[in-house]
């Protein structure tokens, strides 16, 4: 793969760089470097396995804002006579802005050493604790923390593999915590069919990227404004029987296909989001 290939590679999805990125409506979510009161080498790999869950859990984009000063030296690099020719030069300035930063503050890395009976080293082991918090940006509100802690870990070799263990062990709870703070939300964009002047088959804006399957069911909602909020309200039901593609996909109605047909055809905001299991 050629420099410019990579170049377009890596930096498709933080940057907006004309003829690689598509448009994804899923919300943007920066991840800003965990701060510690101590010294640690560990605190990028803390970093990075909460930008590692969240990228997994498909609910967003994700910017890792921890990688900033590399993409700001990459732009940098562009403007030097190698790229003059190339029409993917990425622009200066063309970071996606978050619409949500998560934050995290680390409160305990401790890595102990495991002795054999006869004084050498068999192994390490790790134990780590953190909390979190979701900011929205435009409107500076954030979630209550949320604390994680390592439990169970298994022995390691080495101090390094150690701390990946004791991270391993939070995965299941991270997972949980973003996906109920981010549960999948997209658009009803098209009826598909009817019968009796009931929706019957509809198109939502949602598909592999968003991390939809086949089966899920989705409650579908009319968003009314008020002032400038929105307001859902649950009309009905739909679940995904074709997954189309990145972006789209076919459900069957479960339950209010009129009320779903009335919403759609009146130009109301309809959105359908992920009914957890």
């Amino acid at each position: 793969m050629g420099r410019r290939a990579i170049v377009a590679f890596i930096f498709c999805g933080i940057l907006n760089i004309p003829g690689y990125c598509q448009i994804d409506s899923r919300p943007i979510v920066g991840v800003a470097n965990f701060t510690f009161d101590k010294e640690s080498n560990y605190i990028s790999a803390i970093t990075e396995k909460v930008v590692e869950m969240l990228t997994k859990s498909k609910r967003f984009q994700v910017v890792d804002r921890t990688s900033h000063d590399k993409v700001i030296e990459e732009l940098e690099f562009q403007k030097s006579e190698y790229f003059l020719d190339s029409k993917h030069t990425a622009e200066q300035g063309a970071l996606i802005g978050a619409d949500y930063m998560v934050t995290g503050e680390i409160r305990q890395i401790a890595v102990s050493r495991i002795k054999n009976t006869d004084g050498t080293i068999g192994g390490y082991k790790a134990s780590l604790s953190f909390t979190i918090k979701i900011v929205e940006v435009a409107s500076t509100l954030s979630s209550e923390a949320q604390s994680f802690e390592s439990k169970g870990g298994m022995k390691a070799l080495s101090p390094e593999r150690a701390v990946d263990e004791a991270i391993r062990t939070m995965e299941e709870k991270l997972e949980d915590y973003f996906t109920n703070n981010f549960p999948v939300n997209v658009e009803l964009v098209k009826i598909l069919a009817t019968k009796k002047s009931a929706a019957t088959r509809v198109l939502i804006a949602g598909g592999k990227s968003h991390g939809l399957n086949e089966g899920d069911k989705l409650e579908v909602q009319k968003i009314e404004l008020i002032g400038d909020k929105p307001y859902p309200n649950t009309i009905g039901f739909v679940k995904v029987e074709k997954v189309v593609s990145n972006d789209f996909a076919e459900c069957s109605v479960l339950k209010s296909g009129s009320e779903i047909l009335q919403a759609f055809e009146g130009a109301e905001k309809v959105m359908c989001k992920l009914v957890r299991k």
